[in-house]
């Protein structure tokens, strides 16, 4: 198994998850295991891997929603000073949307299809406060105005008659309406095209700035990630195999899987003189014991399915690999 041991205690981390492990309820099961990252006050924390690493089930634990078919058998997760693991389903219904906004990769889906934005809107805001009609309609058509939408248009509109930008923009509105302390970004671009998502990633960045919450956007597209986040981890099998401030990873990936998910990138600029490269395996084969990437590993050897420690390699990048280990007497012989 891996041994994550990044530190995860700071003064001013809003969110802390610290040894999480999730587990098929009456199975042994587990999707998520020793799961460690935090995230300061006012930064982007990004997590990315391929689809079925665990990224939505971490989002779905820190919200609190998790199925009744999972369980979560060991580990922490603190929004401030909130144990959230440990709460009641009252306690939690008061944390999210207040505390914890979710954006879903389904914006589609956010609002019911036969009711306009605006009424919609209304009953939110008059769920969570004790806002006249009158009142809750001028917060609604604040909040549409901060997230660049003709706001009394979208208002008076049904879903179905607004692009899909412009639903995502609406999701996010009805989201940072009680100025949420953490973002969750489940894949937000995921359904939308390119430009109207880089303008939905710079729209979050703009209010984080203005709100000064976290956001944790979750992504398999590393540009995104790359481009938006301060920090990265990068997750496979359930399990964060590196991490690090984004620049550090970029310039020096240790992990094969973040190697190989680096060099995978079309870059538009450069002439390809080689075939991209591939992953060796099907995705989601996951190896249970020792590195879950062993079984698609190009760098495996023996030791890979032994316990493998998250090692430093520096002040800020760790890794769950042994070659961690390799790079350190590399740099000494070189020196």
């Amino acid at each position: 198994m891996i041994e994550n041991k990044t530190t995860a205690t700071s003064e001013n981390n809003l969110l802390v998850v610290e040894n999480l492990s999730v587990t098929v309820r009456n199975s042994r099961e587990k999707l998520i295991r020793n799961l460690h990252f935090s995230i300061p006050q006012g930064e982007i924390f990004g997590l990315v891997g391929e689809s079925g690493s665990g990224k939505s089930l971490t989002a779905t634990v820190i919200l609190g929603m998790l199925s009744k078919s999972l369980e979560v058998t060991s580990g922490s997760v603190k929004l401030g000073q909130s144990e959230i693991t440990s709460l009641s389903e009252r306690e939690l219904r008061n944390i999210r949307g207040k505390e914890i906004a979710y954006l879903s990769q389904n914006y589609q889906s956010f609002f019911t299809p036969f009711i306009k934005v605006g009424k919609q809107f209304i009953e939110i805001i008059r769920c969570h406060t004790d806002m006249s009609r009158k009142e809750a309609r001028k917060v609604a058509i604040h909040w549409l105005n901060k997230v660049h939408l003709p706001a009394e248009r979208v208002f008076n509109s049904f879903p179905d008659e607004l692009s899909g930008g412009q639903l995502q923009r609406a999701a996010i509105a009805s989201a940072i309406m009680f100025r949420p302390k953490l973002i969750i970004a489940d894949e937000p671009t995921t359904a939308l095209d390119v430009l109207t998502g880089e303008r939905i990633l710079d729209l979050l960045s703009e209010l984080k700035e203005e709100l000064n919450c976290s956001i944790l956007l979750i992504s398999h597209d590393l540009k995104h990630i790359i481009n938006r986040t301060r920090t990265v981890g990068v997750m496979y099998g359930g399990r964060i195999v590196e991490i690090g401030k984004t620049s550090a990873v970029l310039a020096n990936p240790i992990h094969p899987y973040t190697d190989l998910l680096l060099q995978s990138r079309l870059r538009l600029n450069k002439h390809i003189q080689h075939e991209l490269p591939t992953m060796l395996g099907e995705p989601g084969l996951i190896a249970e014991e020792g590195c879950p990437f062993s079984k698609r590993c190009p760098s495996v050897r023996e030791s890979c399915s032994n316990k493998v420690p998250m090692s430093s390699l520096g002040t800020h990048h760790s890794a769950a690999c042994h070659l961690v280990n390799a790079e350190r007497e590399e740099r000494y012989v070189t020196r």
